[in-house]
């Protein structure tokens, strides 16, 4: 590229991932407000937790429907949707006074949300070229961390001081500024011609039925499912929902201290997060391997931690939190396993499919682990030993269709196409296999 493109190319994803960052932001911005939500709605906490959970499954629901759409319109003008939805749910949020419009809100905000990382995805594969879209894809799920961060001390912040509605409608105003530079400066493709090869020129319900099949056949884009569901889901399941009330109820930290080893794992997250791009840009052919590493230290930490007598020392627990950190950023390799097997036109559907993965068995365990604790006595040490135990069922499922769709994968790309077969082996990376 020569350097007027690149610069050209950063600022079409710099903007893509100010998207993005917002749209972490709004994913998590109940987080730090329940208490406020039950008492502005009249609920209580079982009601409560209905919010995120909605959310997210709406996420992972819209996936492939957006992904469709992503292959039918383009990336600068499902952002836009995404942007909007998401606008418009917060909005509704910021007003709300009962759990009719916060359930609405919610589902808005879930669907909005479910188009913007896919599709700042689909600018990186235009945009950059291909050695470096692994280490760009890393940094986009990296900087979007940076939501997650605001969403804690910040907000909390805005809410003491200018209170509930004033601080959502000031976040749902951060959209309609966000969407001037969207409007002005993102483009599908580098040139006219690109953007249009990209995608098919006329929303045919048969066309993208067509790229959805076949994209749902190509093993490849099933490695990239399975990578997604093994690696992401125990950090998330800690980080959204239950590793608070496991470091302060079952460990018996406080909740400042637990607080800092929720904000080390983002941090090691971030800090990872380009080593990994890295090194599976650089042996693309080992990326199944760097995945399976991350996983196998996932479930040793989390091993030691359980079998612990007692209650297990803090250099443990901060461990256990490092461990964890790497798994976010490892289910990205998930997304270069669609790249490499899938042509552009197509990779919209195969990059949703890929991003159903993580969320499903994230939502899986937070509802598993909600029931084990209740039929064990609630949030005690011993509970939650029993609920975090389930976690290894779902990893077991997941490192055997990971390593089950890695042989079909390779096997496939070998007979189909040779040449790029023995680059890939070779370390040269495959992109848009037709």
């Amino acid at each position: 590229m020569n350097p007027r493109s690149s610069r050209l190319a950063w600022l079409v994803w710099g903007t893509g991932v100010a998207v993005y960052i917002l749209a972490i932001f709004h994913r998590n911005s109940l987080g730090v407000a329940g208490i406020q939500a039950a008492d502005r709605f009249g609920i209580n906490a079982s009601t409560l937790a209905v919010l995120p959970v909605l959310q997210l499954m709406v996420y992972a629901g819209m996936q492939i429907p957006v992904g469709m759409v992503l292959d039918a319109i383009g990336p600068r003008r499902t952002l836009l949707a995404g942007l909007s939805l998401m606008t418009v749910g917060q909005t509704v949020f910021a007003l709300a006074d009962s759990l009719a419009p916060a359930l609405i809100a919610r589902v808005l905000l879930g669907t909005g949300d479910a188009a913007i990382f896919i599709s700042v995805l689909r600018l990186a594969a235009a945009w950059f070229p291909v050695h470096r879209v692994s280490l760009v894809t890393q940094l986009t799920g990296v900087l979007g961390q940076i939501g997650a961060i605001i969403s804690a001390a910040p907000l909390t912040g805005s809410l003491r001081e200018f209170g509930w509605t004033t601080t959502y409608l000031g976040a749902a105003a951060l959209g309609v500024v966000l969407a001037v530079p969207l409007i002005v400066t993102v483009y599908d493709a580098p040139n006219a011609r690109d953007a249009a090869a990209s995608r098919p020129g006329v929303m045919s319900w048969q066309r993208l039925r067509t790229n959805l099949v076949a994209a749902w056949r190509e093993p490849g884009t099933r490695l990239g499912l399975w990578t997604h569901f093994t690696t992401q889901f125990t950090g998330t399941v800690f980080t959204l929902l239950w590793g608070f009330p496991f470091l302060v109820a079952g460990q018996g930290l406080s909740p400042a201290t637990a607080s800092g080893l929720l904000s080390l794992l983002i941090l090691t997250s971030i800090l990872v997060g380009p080593l990994l791009g890295q090194l599976a840009g650089r042996f693309p052919f080992h990326r199944t391997r760097i995945a399976l590493g991350v996983i196998g230290l996932a479930a040793s930490a989390w091993t030691v931690v359980l079998l612990w007598p007692g209650h297990a020392p803090f250099p443990l627990l901060v461990f256990l939190v490092i461990a964890l950190g790497p798994t976010g950023p490892a289910s990205v390799i998930g997304f270069d396993h669609a790249r490499s097997f899938n042509p552009v036109a197509r990779l919209g559907s195969a990059t949703g499919i890929v991003n159903v993965g993580g969320f499903v068995a994230s939502l899986i365990t937070i509802l598993v682990v909600g029931v084990v604790l209740d039929l064990t006595g609630g949030y005690s040490l011993e509970g939650f030993r029993w609920a975090f135990a389930t976690q290894y069922l779902l990893w077991g499922l997941g490192v055997y269709q990971l390593i089950r769709y890695r042989r079909r994968a390779r096997a496939t790309l070998a007979r189909r196409d040779p040449q790029a077969y023995e680059a890939l082996r070779r370390g040269v990376l495959v992109s848009s296999a037709s």
